[in-house]
């Protein structure tokens, strides 16, 4: 995992192809100062139309770690590193730099133990959804983690109206 005060941070970029060092926002998460704000810096700054850079990935090791350590990350923790894991392996975006890969995969095998553990104090149906597409794409069902990741309310509506007649068999 790079330390958050590593002068490696400076060189990486985010999703929008441009240098972004998130240690700043990652010790406010921390530190559970500004969590709001913190969030939406990192969804911006990591993750831009389908882009990630080099510092999504490194950002990984270090949100999973605040949730161990700290917990309360909740569906934006699922959700960012989930859209950073299915955008990682889109034509276009970085490779997985090797100085990271131990620490990434480490990071998502945590993950499954934590996401257990959360999903059993969770009633939040975001919440739900986000750890349980987390957990697929860290078990290697990718195609299963996407759906239940990228899917909003609206388009699981859909799905379930146009293709499994939901309503009039399950309502």
């Amino acid at each position: 995992m790079l330390p958050l005060d590593d002068p490696k941070w400076e060189e990486l970029r985010g999703g929008y192809r441009l240098p972004y060092n998130p240690s700043s926002v990652l010790k406010k998460l921390e530190s559970n100062v500004e969590i709001a704000a913190a969030w939406e810096e990192l969804w911006t700054e990591l993750h831009h139309q389908g882009d990630v850079g080099k510092a999504s990935y490194a950002a990984v090791p270090h949100l999973v770690r605040i949730q161990r350590e700290r917990g309360g990350l909740g569906w934006n923790l699922y959700a960012l590193v989930s859209a950073i894991e299915v955008e990682r392996r889109r034509k276009g975006n970085p490779p997985l730099p090797e100085w990271l890969t131990d620490s990434y995969f480490q990071s998502w095998r945590e993950l499954v133990e934590i996401g257990i553990v959360d999903l059993k104090q969770t009633d939040d149906p975001l919440t739900i959804r986000s750890i349980l597409g987390a957990l697929a794409l860290a078990k290697g069902a990718v195609k299963l983690g996407v759906l239940i990741s990228y899917l909003d309310e609206s388009e699981i509506d859909e799905l379930l109206e146009e293709r499994l007649e939901w309503s009039r068999l399950y309502r």
